[in-house]
């Protein structure tokens, strides 16, 4: 197979899960559809090397992962988060409550190496999925490298009818209130235009005229803070092991807040889109170890780790909501963003609202009391928390 034929297989599989993705409203996750038509291909004409072929080996997926972190960093603001600060612990608190119950339950039915693979890709992204499938294939534990991958494909099954049904209990509740004079449309604060004014003074610090700052720049800028991060992790190695790719993330807040790196630095340097690319046929690429007998291996503790991990994600958001005064249905629902993240969060949401009601003042409530929790909710659970998991959990295998 040539180069470029591969490409075109490639990049027209993640078309194909995108229009269903699109078509579905995401019902089907395009990740879903992906992952099926890649087994597909590798248990008949895929060459297992078709995603280094088509000119993603290894070494460039690992370039991208450590741009793309410390991109992530640059997207966090203490500012913005401050005002949703409940709904950070409501987040947290789930993931606390997956980690807990699957380290303990999990543990005694599926075995310790199993869950350690399985928890920061079931609260987390392609990038938590990644870190842990990579490092499960270095520990030479190939079904569980395959199992990292299918619990990030899979896991939105679980979320989205869920999410769907306590957001509709929340939107009820809320409606009524609404209805009885006892609720008001929450205006939204311009945040963005508070954090211009603390850091654009900083920014101009950095920032070099206009001609100069080219998108060549904007990569040498993130390189650097990559680079700073994983000498860092280096040099703390013989006292601490800390993955370089939680110093990213670490970093990017940082170099961000020092007005270094620009807010979302990678779409300003127009190399998002290639970035996902690359990650996305990379992380699919796991998938050509897996055969039909491994995937009937798996399946068991896949449906098991994702009930277990729900489970406890219930008890101890309730338990958090019961605490802030969140009703039960809000704080599970921020919760279960852990298993979907942005876009997903914000179509769910929206879809919810728009079938609950069909005036536009009603929807304006709705909105702006359900949607800024589940966004915030999906940004700590997917970004932050799950790296910071893979981070810490490799270290276990």
């Amino acid at each position: 197979m040539s180069q470029l034929l591969a490409l075109v297989i490639l990049t027209l599989i993640l078309f194909i899960g995108d229009m269903v993705a699109v078509r579905t409203k995401a019902w089907v996750p395009s990740v879903f559809v992906c992952a099926i038509l890649f087994l597909a291909g590798y248990w008949t004409f895929f060459p297992k090397d078709i995603v280094s072929l088509a000119g993603v080996p290894p070494v460039v997926a690992t370039m991208i992962m450590y741009l793309l972190i410390t991109n992530m960093g640059t997207l966090l603001s203490l500012k913005e988060l401050k005002a949703q600060w409940k709904t950070i612990v409501i987040a947290l608190a789930g993931i606390l409550g997956v980690v807990v119950t699957l380290l303990s339950v999990g543990t005694l039915i599926f075995g310790f190496e199993t869950m350690i693979v399985a928890v920061p890709p079931l609260v987390g992204g392609v990038v938590s999925s990644l870190l842990m499938s990579d490092a499960a294939s270095a520990a030479g534990l190939s079904s569980l490298a395959v199992f990292a991958i299918v619990i990030y494909v899979i896991q939105g099954f679980a979320g989205y009818p869920i999410t769907a049904i306590f957001l509709k209990k929340e939107g009820k509740r809320l409606l009524k209130f609404y209805r009885n004079g006892e609720l008001q449309i929450e205006e939204p604060k311009d945040a963005e235009a508070e954090i211009a004014a603390t850091v654009e003074p900083q920014v101009q610090r950095w920032r070099l005229p206009e001609k100069y700052n080219t998108d060549f720049f904007k990569f040498f800028k993130l390189a650097l803070v990559s680079y700073a991060a994983y000498l860092v992790s280096t040099l703390l190695g013989p006292v601490v092991e800390i993955s370089p790719f939680v110093l990213c993330l670490l970093f990017g807040v940082i170099a961000t807040s020092m007005g270094f790196l620009e807010k979302q630095t990678l779409q300003k340097a127009n190399g998002f889109g290639i970035a996902i690319l690359v990650l996305m046929l990379f992380i699919f690429d796991g998938l050509n170890k897996a055969t039909p007998s491994m995937m009937l291996e798996i399946l068991y503790p896949l449906i098991g780790t994702i009930i277990i991990g729900v489970i406890g994600m219930y008890i101890f958001s309730f338990l958090a909501g019961k605490v802030l005064r969140v009703s039960k249905n809000m704080a599970f629902a921020v919760s279960l963003t852990a298993l979907y993240g942005f876009p997903a969060d914000y179509i769910i949401t929206n879809e919810v609202i728009k079938s609950l009601t069909e005036d536009e003042k009603e929807r304006e409530a709705l909105t702006s009391h359900m949607l800024p929790p589940m966004l915030v909710g999906g940004f700590i659970t997917v970004t932050i928390v799950s790296v910071v998991l893979a981070g810490i959990f490799v270290g276990f295998l």
